[in-house]
């Protein structure tokens, strides 16, 4: 079957339930109409990954895609010799009893291609040997010291990441960023060290490192990197912003190699913005070209450099008199037309903001459309954005839209709505309720006044909000209590856990993260992600409680607490930890071993969530939320979802 007709299908199966009304046929997506036939996503293969338990035995799991058939039944091979005794057909995971340490090549094949009609390209894995247990170890090539021009020295630590296929084999690579001990905002004095960035392999095979260069300050503010088949050539690109000495993945530089455009403080009065002192301060970047690059993600090599849209101008358009406001960019990969990704880089969220829409189709960037608060009509929109971003067709009309923040972009780069609640550091935006195909958004704000609010994607109207005299710097949305309908929702503001018509569920729970979300232990409810622990609510006591600690690693972005990366990127449909260790020498991609009775098709499938995994690195990292509602509703319920058929309740 080609890619198109596995898209054909998933877009007939949803057609069939949701025109006819096919009982049991639950939709693949909420909100979102895309037409995925004509969508150019990625081609996955069968994802495979092989962890060890124990120490005899190996948990072997494996993507179902959405071109699977649901009775696609599929056996497990070690080294060429055939290890399930009867066919697996009720999930993506096999336990393989093997006491060796020796390394073992794993193989995932459908039963018969002719009777089960599962497709997609082979997937294999090479358990190492002497392999630990729970996680894959990726050895890292750590970027030495640097002295920098006032004698201080910073070494490197391995930051965030992305994923996607680099090479065109249907398996995703990782591209990491290398972040000096010495980042740090605009708003800080001193000199940063350069931002690298690597390609790897799951086995540690380096592909590429490439420099940023002296003139892009390393913080969380600066590199919004875009990792993505931008062009359907079935191989990933690397777009980002760069500038004068900045050496691509074959040591090419780019633009001025001399170039030094770190700076003390502005001269006059803009040095005295805010009351604040800035005479003496150095290490910034306020001037010089800017530039945007895409890179092959093979080799790492500069394909084409174009004007950075938007430049940086007068300073203080953007906030104040010291580039801290005019150096905050966002990024994000987006379906503009329903049917080729464009990449949406963006300068700005505290007053001004500008968004750019760029199309690549394999020799050039063409700009697709710019949207600016500057121009007339879209004033209102200025100091809505937040710290991160979301993509989604969020009005039904099957083309992506960017909820910036607290105001939404249309895919035409027209301002869809504003709500004037200004900035924040968090949101969210998926499906909230089981009972309803719409996406919302559950947004936090600092200007000491709306606290938090949740909200419809498409329109803006706000369901409920819960004012606050604080500044809510985090927020939460997660399906937690599976005795409450929907997901629910909590912030450092929030009174405790709330449900999504705003009754308080839990006022004082106890232990509960507001940072991130992972499904991880098997069953239908989403566990906490934070500070190298995974934990999951008890809804009986109120308490959050640890289930794995990752112990030897480091989570990133100091209070932030965020692992390089969650998501479902290899193995069956739950999501794994990409961490480094306390050394930065490897990264940890944790996968869940534990047993799991469900087998739906793996969520990089849907555009919501992997648009949400390429954005997860921008900025104030947040967690992937999908198109459609997962839940513990969906049990009992009869549906299919997912490639997945929910039994019924059974009537007493």
């Amino acid at each position: 079957m080609m890619i198109k007709d596995v898209r054909l299908y998933n877009i007939c199966l949803w057609m069939m339930g949701f025109l006819l009304g096919v009982p049991g046929v639950f939709p693949l997506v909420a909100q979102p109409r895309y037409r995925l036939a004509d969508m150019k996503m990625e081609t996955l293969n069968r994802g495979v990954v092989a962890v060890r338990a124990s120490a005899d035995s190996v948990a072997v799991s494996w993507r179902y895609l959405s071109s699977d058939p649901p009775k696609a039944a599929f056996h497990v091979y070690r080294d060429g010799r055939r290890v399930s005794r009867k066919p697996v057909r009720r999930t993506t995971l096999f336990y393989d009893y093997n006491p060796s340490d020796a390394a073992a090549c794993y193989e995932v094949r459908p039963v018969s291609r002719r009777k089960s009609g599962a497709t997609g390209l082979p997937g294999r894995w090479v358990l190492p040997a002497k392999a630990p247990v729970g996680y894959v170890q990726i050895p890292l090539s750590v970027p030495a010291p640097v002295t920098m021009p006032d004698g201080t020295v910073c070494a490197y630590t391995a930051n965030d990441a992305s994923v996607a296929d680099l090479d065109g084999d249907g398996e995703l690579e990782v591209v990491l960023k290398w972040d000096p001990t010495n980042s740090k905002d605009n708003s800080h004095s001193g000199f940063t060290g350069n931002v690298l960035l690597d390609a790897y392999k799951w086995d540690g095979t380096q592909l590429w490192r490439i420099d940023l260069g002296r003139n892009i300050r390393a913080g969380a503010h600066y590199t919004q990197f875009m990792v993505y088949d931008l062009d359907g050539d079935s191989r990933a690109e690397v777009v980002m912003k760069t500038a004068d000495g900045t050496v691509d993945g074959k040591g090419r530089v780019i633009g001025d190699p001399q170039a030094d455009y770190r700076k003390g403080a502005p001269k006059g009065a803009a040095a005295e913005d805010d009351g604040r002192k800035r005479q003496g301060r150095v290490g910034y970047v306020a001037e010089g070209p800017e530039f945007l690059t895409v890179f092959d993600g093979l080799t790492g090599a500069a394909l084409q450099t174009v004007d950075y849209t938007p430049p940086r101008g007068d300073i203080r358009a953007w906030g104040d008199g010291y580039a801290n406001r005019s150096e905050r960019y966002l990024a994000a990969v987006a379906y503009l037309d329903g049917v080729h990704p464009s990449v949406v880089m963006c300068r700005g969220y505290y007053t001004r903001s500008v968004l750019a829409a760029y199309d690549w189709d394999g020799r050039e960037l063409a700009l697709r459309w710019v949207f600016d608060t500057e121009k007339p009509g879209n004033e209102a929109y200025a100091g809505q954005g937040n710290h991160n971003l979301r993509v989604a067709d969020v009005d039904g009309d099957g083309c992506d839209e960017i909820t910036y923040g607290s105001c939404c972009i249309d895919h035409d780069g027209r301002g869809l709505y504003h709500t004037g609640m200004g900035h924040g550091d968090a949101l969210h935006l998926t499906a909230f309720s089981p009972d309803s195909d719409r996406l919302q958004v559950w947004d936090c704000h600092e200007n000491k006044r709306d606290g938090t609010d949740f909200r419809d994607a498409a329109t803006g109207k706000v369901l409920y909000k819960l004012p606050s005299g604080k500044d809510v710097g985090r927020c939460m949305a997660a399906d937690i209590d599976p005795t409450n309908r929907g997901l629910e929702m909590w912030s450092t503001a929030s009174g405790g856990i709330r449900n999504i018509k705003g009754e308080i569920v839990n006022a004082s729970p106890k232990e509960l993260p507001v940072n991130m979300a992972v499904w991880w232990d098997g069953d239908l409810l989403r566990e906490m992600l934070d500070r190298e622990c995974i934990s999951k609510y008890n809804w009986n006591t109120g308490v959050c409680e640890p289930v794995l600690f990752l112990e030897g690693c480091r989570f990133n972005n100091g209070t932030k607490s965020n692992p390089c990366l969650q998501g479902d990127v290899l193995g069956d449909w739950r999501e794994e930890v990409l961490v480094r260790t306390e050394d930065s020498r490897y990264l940890r991609l944790y996968v869940s071993t534990l047993p799991t009775g469900y087998r739906f098709h793996t969520f990089l499938q849907d555009p919501v969530y992997r648009l949400s995994l390429v954005t997860q690195n921008v900025s104030y990292n947040q967690p992937t939320q999908p198109g459609f509602y997962l839940g513990a509703e969906l049990e009992g319920s009869g549906k299919t979802f997912r490639g997945y058929r929910f039994g019924r309740k059974r009537k007493r």
